[in-house]
């Protein structure tokens, strides 16, 4: 297979001649490191078995694209051809430049150690490898099949990194001078400050939100840094095969209920998720939020937003009137959260949390502020 000129030609979309990582996207033979992976079909997912089919094979690996390799508790490699899978996808090899973008914002260079978080197929780890070197990359993922399989696979190309199968929360196998997750995280674990060495960075995605965190160690343990303005999503750490149920339960009620009250919003139905500021902070707000779209009778957008705390809201803008209904209940108004916060981004044209400051206390106490907001993790 002819792959080197994909690989030049991802390297000419997502980087520059110039750059430290032409070179390394260049010369990584993608597709060996994903040889199946899962595609949307009939509300669920199905494998693509790569050497089956390698034009498709090849232009789907060195496409900057994210592929699927596990959905719920389930392999790609380990799932038979024409089953649908059903779930929430648990790993994946997130596409190549958000990869890059996170390594970038780690400013690597030789000589410094390298915990690459969420081993994932093992690309990011490749990419370090030829930065860095192999004996000063360690790849961590909390699945065994993940990490047993890519050290086989990076093992092949020629690139030997530390293969570390542990919980990304817990203790950490070593100092480092660079820590970049390639998984969301709830807030800075307390053992990643007490792995990194004097000066050492780490960069990391906050869960469920699009904002990346870039914060440096201080002499007291801590790290100072800040929100960066471009915006990034990866998967949220996990401990187990899969993640907790979705709140079905919670969705049950609000479906079709009045609910404890009933309002009137001036304000459209958003896709939440689709507008990065305001999902952002909301999510900072009401952590653990889960949202839900669909269509009313009269063809106009409806949105439902659902807690564990049992809080639920939904919302409907009619189309004739433009005016939006909203039905809630809970310990928690979820959609005056929401209204809240487009009001304040109204006001000032932008909401305080990209380019927010980032404090971190040495226990992983993790602040986020900018002018008179602030907010704990």
């Amino acid at each position: 297979m002819d792959w080197q000129r994909y690989a030049e030609g991802l390297a000419a979309r997502i980087s520059y001649p110039e750059s430290d990582w032409w070179q390394p996207i260049a010369a990584t033979p993608r597709h060996e490191l994903v040889e199946r992976w899962f595609t949307p079909r009939d509300g669920g997912w199905t494998v693509v078995d790569g050497r089956a089919d390698e034009a498709a094979w090849v232009k789907t690996a060195y496409s900057d694209t994210t592929l699927v390799t596990k959905v719920g508790p389930a392999h790609a490699d380990q799932t038979e051809l024409g089953r649908i899978v059903t779930g929430h996808p648990t790993s994946s090899s997130t596409l190549p430049s958000l990869v890059v973008s996170m390594l970038r914002h780690g400013r690597l260079a030789p000589g410094m150690r390298l915990l690459d978080v969420a081993t994932g197929s093992g690309y990011s780890a490749a990419l370090a490898c030829q930065r860095l070197g192999d004996q000063s990359v360690t790849t961590l993922d909390v699945d065994p099949y993940l990490t047993e399989v890519a050290a086989d696979r990076l093992d092949r190309l020629g690139w030997h990194p530390t293969v570390v199968t542990a919980d990304a929360e817990q203790e950490l196998p070593g100092t480092f001078d660079r820590i970049v997750s390639m998984v969301s995280m709830p807030r800075i674990p307390p053992p990643w400050l007490r792995s990194l060495a004097p000066g050492g960075r780490v960069v990391t995605t906050i869960a469920n939100t699009g904002l990346i965190v870039t914060a440096d160690k201080t002499d007291d343990g801590g790290a100072r840094g800040r929100v960066e303005w471009d915006r990034a999503s990866f998967m949220t750490t996990r401990t187990d095969d899969d993640y907790p149920p979705a709140l079905n339960d919670v969705f049950a009620k609000a479906r079709d209920q009045d609910g404890e009250e009933i309002t009137e919003s001036p304000m459209p139905v958003i896709n939440v998720m689709q507008a990065w500021e305001i999902w952002s902070m909301l999510s900072l707000e009401a952590p653990g939020i889960e949202h839900r779209s669909g269509v009313g009778d009269d063809g106009g957008p409806m949105a439902w937003m659902l807690h564990a705390d049992g809080s639920w809201a939904r919302a409907h803008t009619s189309c004739d009137r433009r005016i939006t209904t909203v039905h809630q209940s809970g310990p928690r108004r979820l959609y005056d959260l929401l209204d809240g916060i487009r009001w304040r981004w109204v006001e000032y044209g932008e909401l305080p949390v990209y380019g927010a400051q980032v404090a971190i206390t040495p226990e992983g106490k993790t602040t986020l502020y900018q002018g008179g907001w602030s907010i704990t993790l």
